[in-house]
């Protein structure tokens, strides 16, 4: 694969990065297109969540990717985000950060940045935009949300530089996404992820899928990116759902 250098367009202001990434897909931009946003008066998450995105309290990036890999390995492009941010955290602000499953970065246990992965159609094929927003202040998220939600500034004790934040996400998704792409590339990029996680295995685990709640301990990935789960009735595995809650397990 080609170097992969992403072009950064910035807004004061936007409904959704990823939206607007989309839009300008639909118009014939090139892989690499990136756009960041002040504030966001309209971000989501995964499962249509809204994300609060005050201006100037996080990093709020989406870029253009149109991987070259088997569609089954695309669900990876969220693992390389998680193993991006997780470099940019430790390079920039010296943060060390842990992975729940499947995309959550969390520092202290509570969550410090979410991703969002969306597949679109275009004229010239298709494509993922890949939204990552970033808590950088502590106004990222309304009061409510403190047990389970943290920034950059309450983690480190020092405000956040965005801007090398910035510098370093962008690097280091450039790394992982060239890496993505080599014939060992996705076998290196799910020992990595799985190596960062503590939720990866031997974790005893609620996870919600639409509905349902599922229990079991964590027993590693498959190789799609998929939770293997070891419950009552036997192993599974799951491609979709939220990990609720957690406790250590020594089996």
């Amino acid at each position: 694969m080609n170097p992969f250098k992403p072009k950064i367009r910035r807004y004061e202001s936007l409904p959704s990065t990823n939206n607007e990434v989309a839009r300008l897909a639909a118009l014939g931009a090139d892989e690499g297109l990136a756009v960041i946003a002040e504030e966001q008066t309209a971000g989501r998450g995964r499962l249509q969540r809204t994300w609060i995105s005050p201006k100037g309290a996080g990093l709020y990036f989406s870029i253009l990717l149109r991987p070259q890999i088997l569609v089954d390995r695309w669900p990876l492009i969220t693992f390389i985000a998680a193993l991006s941010v997780s470099d940019a955290l430790l390079e920039a602000c010296g943060l060390h950060t842990d992975i729940k499953w499947p995309n959550d970065l969390l520092a202290g246990e509570r969550k410090i940045c979410g991703i969002l992965a969306e597949v679109i159609e275009t004229s010239t094929g298709r494509g993922i935009v890949l939204g990552i927003g970033i808590n950088l202040t502590g106004e990222a998220f309304p009061p409510e949300l403190m047990s389970a939600a943290t920034s950059v500034a309450d983690s480190t004790g020092r405000p956040a530089d965005r801007e090398a934040v910035l510098s370093a996400l962008v690097n280091a998704l450039s790394r992982w996404y060239v890496l993505l792409h080599e014939s060992d590339g996705p076998e290196k990029v799910l020992a990595d992820w799985i190596s960062r996680s503590s939720y990866a295995s031997g974790k005893l685990v609620n996870v919600l899928n639409g509905d349902d709640m599922v229990s079991g301990i964590t027993r590693g990935l498959e190789a799609d990116g998929a939770l293997r789960l070891e419950t009552e009735t036997g192993l599974i595995s799951l491609r979709a759902g939220d990990v609720v809650s957690v406790r250590s397990s020594g089996g």
